[in-house]
């Protein structure tokens, strides 16, 4: 009896037996860490944009660094959840100012497709591993990078549409308001139905 209760105790202390390959317990922190990068990025961009007098946008902006430490976050929770160690990152300072929101606006959907890059290699990396938790674990973020590039390739479009007079960073910053009261009008209606 003792015998086997020694065995079974082992087995459940021995980090050799952890569900969660090192590779993949890597790059699940460097995911971590650019997820939380993301997220300072925006909330600079939220600060800067509050210097210009941009509201809306500025609300955006924080909505999306807030968003950005929720996926954070969801990376953190996971690695904890099949005995990885995930790691707190240390965070570069972000960019404080910009040229223009167009410019500002450009470098978000930049990042944001550096960050499904990420999320691809994670993804094949699983594949590699036969690590299929963590490929569907990963599901999510895939159909959450494609809802944000599509979301930010719209709002650049609608940029565009707008153009370079006068009055375009008041029309800017309305349709990026309306874009942000709609989002949280679509999360709190996803709350009530989860509820």
């Amino acid at each position: 009896m003792h015998l086997v209760l020694f065995n079974s105790i082992n087995l459940i202390t021995n980090k050799k037996n952890q569900m969660v390959s090192k590779k993949i317990e890597k790059a699940l922190n460097d995911q971590i860490a650019l997820e939380a990068y993301a997220s300072f990025l925006y909330l600079s961009m939220a600060s800067w944009c509050d210097q210009q007098g941009l509201e809306g946008t500025s609300k955006f902006m924080h909505r999306q660094s807030t968003e950005e430490l929720s996926h954070m976050m969801r990376i953190f929770h996971y690695l904890s959840e099949i005995d990885g160690h995930a790691i707190s990152p240390a965070i570069k300072q972000a960019p404080l100012t910009y040229k223009s929101v167009r410019e500002l606006l450009t470098q978000v959907y930049k990042h944001e497709q550096k960050v499904t890059t990420s999320i691809h290699k994670l993804v094949n990396l699983c594949n590699k591993e036969n690590d299929y938790t963590t490929l569907h674990f990963l599901q999510w973020y895939i159909d959450e990078q494609r809802e944000e590039e599509a979301l930010m390739r719209g709002i650049l479009d609608r940029i565009k549409l707008i153009g370079n007079g006068p009055q375009s960073l008041y029309f800017i910053d309305k349709e990026l308001e309306k874009i942000n009261q709609a989002q949280a009008a679509m999360e709190a209606a996803e709350a009530d139905a989860g509820a």
